[in-house]
């Protein structure tokens, strides 16, 4: 068993309980009363889209020919530096899944960049790129 400080115990344990939080911000359309309207920032859009933000301390993937996958590492999952395995579903309506080995997972929470192929599904993969802002080559597996 390792033994761990507090400071180490209280930050792993704020980034397990960060890992499920998430924040979703949904634009207002139209209409009066505090939402929408004008309020300096310029005409509502039409719809009701919706972004949903990755939680704190997580990393998120840039999923090449994306049509509504998301690929999450939770800071928990990067915390812990073990092996995982993320299904890249989002809103796309079909599965995938994106396999790391430990080190991988490692050298992503270092902000190395790294690169994996999915599962395939209906006939196609998608590649997976975190930390895809570095200039580097990436790490592929």
């Amino acid at each position: 068993m390792r033994k761990v400080s507090r400071r180490q115990f209280t930050q792993e344990a704020s980034l397990a309980f960060l890992a499920g939080v998430s924040v979703t911000v949904a634009a207002c359309g139209g209409g009066g009363g505090g939402g929408g309207g004008d309020d300096g920032y310029g005409p509502p859009t039409s719809g009701t889209p919706t972004t949903t933000l990755p939680p704190a301390g997580s990393e998120e993937g840039a999923v090449a020919a994306n049509h509504g996958h998301v690929a999450t590492i939770t800071a928990a999952e990067l915390a812990a530096g073990g092996a995982v395995t993320v299904n890249i579903a989002g809103s796309a309506g079909h599965p995938h899944m994106v396999e790391l080995p430990a080190q991988a997972v490692q050298q992503i929470r270092d902000g190395r960049k790294v690169e994996k192929q999915s599962t395939m599904t209906d006939a196609h993969t998608h590649v997976v790129t975190f930390n895809p802002e570095r200039p580097e080559e990436p790490e592929r597996y």
